[in-house]
């Protein structure tokens, strides 16, 4: 075995090896969250997931958007197949491990490979252009400063990266092999759609020597990015390439609009409206039941699992707050911030119970220390953000479990949402009349 492999060895393991680390830390941060069941409907789960997640069906509703999206998602598909022909190469030793075995069906995959790294080439310079030249509003709101800015564009930056050793690699070594001396067997061009003239056109004055360099430049360069991808993956908002697919298989299949009940609540419910049962009467107690649940969230604690791994899947496209009449007209509230808030939150709670244990707490809550009540408030309930999500995560889900906390545990609510729930237990409406005069208006001319 060359040093050239043991290199590559360690390094792939060493990357591979942190990346799997990451993501154990961020599944025990997910697992924070309460049990929730979403085993129903397996059929449903995997075609919603096929549509939604493999099949991109809600990009659609911003075409250009997502034809770009397309590019880079199909080109990232499908260089994988490369990529296992460089692993294959880097641990062998070899060069083009499987041309030989596949013959024009390796040419016509690798043709489609740079056909595709070129397309999502054009969708990088594309998504450049669109987070820092035309100023869209959706990625210039306040929470996307910082860290979360650098992290949109660090991909685009790594795409770009990518491509260029995918085509220096191809494009060198296609002269190397019509001079006879590529590290692949035979001599004679490659036939590749792109590299077969691009090759010749940038790289065919070049010394041999020269070449081979910048091959090999192009070869390490390519694994490297992709090591380096996946090592930095864990860290950004990215990682949703991964979470999509379990993420849209484990969401919500009911009817958008229809709000969880607490079953204490209504078993609470239940006893008042049933005229046979003792209001005095003890309720029967379970010797196994642990705490009881809080109503409503205020840390991520008190929330789903499936609402923890939504946040882990946002890609912070901002879909969710442009199309957010609370956002559009001048409120706090932006679902987009929300997801950020729940990750952050879950990342922060995790790491403290791993040093100080599971039973420890920091002091510190969602409700409050990330999110605030204005931004609660602000809400309307209406699904919008829901609706847009490319990847079906829910806000509202969260926002309603924070509202039902400040209402249920700390009586806390808007004083216009204070009158009408007075109104209403007084009235049976939300104005301020009596029971009595609620047909007067027949009467009217």
């Amino acid at each position: 075995m060359t040093i050239s492999s043991i290199v590559f060895i360690l390094l792939f393991l060493g990357c591979t090896g942190f990346f799997a680390y990451k993501v154990k830390l961020i599944l025990s941060n997910i697992r924070l969250g309460r049990d929730v069941d979403r085993s129903d409907n397996k059929g449903e789960r995997w075609k919603t997931m096929a549509r939604v997640a493999l099949g991109q069906s809600k990009m659609t509703a911003r075409p250009i958007a997502a034809v770009m999206h397309i590019f880079i998602y199909v080109a990232f598909i499908f260089t994988q197949i490369e990529l296992i022909e460089i692993i294959m190469d880097g641990v062998t030793g070899h060069h083009r491990f499987f041309m030989e075995a596949l013959g024009g069906l390796y040419t016509f995959i690798i043709s489609l490979i740079e056909v595709l790294s070129l397309l999502a080439l054009i969708a990088t310079f594309t998504f450049l252009a669109r987070r820092n030249l035309l100023k869209i509003p959706r990625f210039h709101k306040s929470e996307m400063t910082g860290w979360p800015k650098l992290d949109g564009n660090i991909i685009l930056y790594l795409e770009f990266l990518l491509v260029m050793f995918i085509f220096t690699m191809n494009g060198t070594d296609e002269v190397l092999h019509l001079r006879g001396e590529s590290h692949a067997a035979g001599s004679g061009g490659f036939g590749f759609a792109l590299s077969s003239w691009m090759g010749p056109a940038f790289f065919g004055g070049m010394e041999t020597s020269t070449l081979l360099l910048l091959e090999r430049i192009g070869w390490w360069g390519h694994i490297v990015v992709v090591l380096g991808f996946i090592t930095y993956l864990p860290f950004s908002k990215h990682l949703h390439i991964f979470w999509a697919f379990p993420n849209t298989y484990y969401s919500k299949l009911t009817k958008k609009g229809q709000f969880t009940n607490m079953e204490s609540v209504t078993n609470e419910v239940k006893l008042m409206l049933d005229p046979n049962a003792d209001p005095f009467a003890a309720p029967p107690v379970d010797e196994n039941a642990g705490p009881p649940q809080r109503f409503g969230a205020k840390d991520v604690a008190d929330l789903t699992w499936a609402n923890i791994m939504n946040a882990y899947t946002c890609t912070e496209c901002g879909r969710c707050t442009s199309e957010c009449p609370a956002n559009v007209t001048g409120k706090k509230l932006s679902p987009r911030k929300i997801m950020m808030d729940v990750r952050d939150r879950a990342e922060e709670l995790g790491e403290f119970k791993r040093k100080n244990g599971v039973d420890q707490e920091d002091g510190k809550s969602l409700l409050g220390d990330y999110i605030t009540e204005e931004e609660v408030w602000a809400c309307t309930s209406c699904n919008a953000c829901v609706q847009a999500c490319p990847v079906n995560i829910d806000p509202l889900e969260i926002i309603i479990d924070l509202r039902r906390y400040l209402v249920m545990e700390e009586s806390k609510l808007p004083s216009e949402l204070a009158v009408m729930a007075t109104n209403i237990e007084n009235n049976q409406a939300p104005w301020q009349f009596s029971p009595a005069d609620r047909l007067n208006w027949k009467d009217e001319a």
